[in-house]
Formats: structure tokens, sequence, C-alpha cells
């Protein structure tokens, strides 16, 4: 599993038009699903985003998480992070889940955020859809299920 977890001060999806999440301060999740994912790395990762420390404390020290801030994450679909461009200029997505597995995981995480007592927006798994972001910092972390639970 990988996910791309921007911090954000405002962060919104639309599909044909029409905004289906949104949400102010907190993280923009671009969540991508590998066949091999599985309950146990979804929950680790949720949990993994719900505590990152990346908002900053009195001090000025990215030291504060989620809770902390009353931030919110906005989790889009995103089976693209598992691209692979190293042949040629066309990459591949035969490292990305089956649409099946892949939602059926992307709802699981959601939900884990959800029963964590975060507030979670989110887009149209499977859908085209433009993603407008302000992005705070920037700070942009990768977070690979592979290098963190190995």
């Amino acid at each position: 599993m990988r996910a791309l977890v921007q911090r954000v001060a405002r962060a919104e999806v639309r599909v044909d038009g029409v905004v289906t999440g949104a949400i102010e301060r907190g993280f923009l999740v671009l969540l991508g699903v590998a066949p091999e994912d599985d309950e146990g790395v979804t929950l680790r990762m949720a949990d993994k985003v719900r505590k990152l420390r990346v908002f900053e404390d009195e001090a000025g020290k990215m030291n504060r998480d989620l809770a902390q801030v009353g931030g919110a994450c906005l989790v889009v679909s995103q089976f693209t992070l598992y691209g692979d461009a190293r042949s040629g200029n066309r990459p591949g997505f035969s490292a990305a889940a089956r649409p099946e597995h892949a939602e059926r995981l992307y709802q699981r995480f959601v939900r884990a955020l959800t029963e964590a007592g975060v507030a979670v927006a989110t887009g149209v798994f499977g859908a085209m859809m433009e993603v407008e972001l302000v992005n705070d910092g920037p700070t942009t972390l990768w977070l690979d299920s592979q290098v963190l639970f190995a």
C-alpha cells in the first residue's frame, strides 16, 4: 500500500464538476493498493497516517498529529501510485491491485480513520476526479507499506 500524504490548508475533490469531498486543515491522502495488501496492512497504514506528527506546535516544530490540531483527511483512490515507467515513456500499472480488491481496502482505510475519530471526506473510487488543494508547507510524505512494515 502506498500513501502520498500532503498536509493541506484545504482540499476538495470533484467528479463531473460536483464536489464529492472537501476538508479544511488536515491531510490529502492519495492511496494506492497492491495485490498483496490485506486488512492488516490497511489498518497499520491508517494508523500511521493518523499519528503522523507533521503539524507545528507553538515553538514551530512539527510535533502535532491530526487529532491535536482538529484536522481531517480527504482520501482519494490513486492506482497510478503503482505506475512503472522504467521501460519506455508510457507507464504500466500491473503492480496495482485489481479494482475489486483495491476498493475493499480503500473503504477499509477510510473506515479505520473514521472509527479512530478522524473526520474523513472521500473522492469516488474509480471515477475521473479533479483534486484541488492548498499544500501547507509544502509538506508531502511518501509512505510505502513495503518499506514501513517490512
